[in-house]
């Protein structure tokens, strides 16, 4: 992507509400389409932020990992697709499948998008979560128009 296409910043969480507030934020910018890819090791926090973000949206059910059923939908002001590609082997997922939640009606928050095929997706905000001290670092990089959007609103704490 062209600078022109993407925007990136960092935030430090010393805590996990401090992370849950990021979420929060997240969410009340967030519009229908919207796609946030998490990336991190295990235990970093990458279910920890899809959660506060449906808390966000005003998912009121349990938000759990989907990793054993690899897709959940939580209804809220917008639906929430949280999708879990720990469990599949790189480019192991059936595209066709995936983007009939993609771009659609809700928010797809999305762990382990490493597992994606190069290029399957379009326009993306990416979060990558680093354990740190104290707590962890979080970068956030838009690419494209609306993701840019989401870190700029994370940004401006809108």
């Amino acid at each position: 992507m062209t600078p022109s296409t993407q925007l990136e910043r960092r935030f430090v969480c010393p805590d996990p509400d401090a992370t849950t507030a990021l979420g929060l934020g997240l969410a009340g910018a967030a519009r229908a389409g919207d796609v946030i890819c998490l990336w991190g090791d295990l235990g970093a926090g990458k279910t920890h932020l899809a959660k506060a973000i449906g808390a966000g949206l005003g998912v009121t059910d349990t938000i759990t990992s989907p990793s054993f059923i690899l897709m959940a939908e939580y209804a809220g002001r917008l639906p929430l697709f949280h999708i879990d590609l720990y469990r599949l082997d790189p480019g192991g997922i059936d595209l066709v499948a995936l983007r009939e939640y993609l771009y659609g009606p809700g928010v797809t928050a999305i762990e382990w998008c490493d597992r994606l095929p190069a290029g399957a997706l379009d326009a993306y905000l990416a979060v990558r979560i680093e354990y740190a001290e104290p707590g962890r670092r979080l970068t956030f990089e838009g690419l494209g128009q609306r993701a840019m959007a989401l870190v700029a609103a994370l940004a401006s704490g809108t």
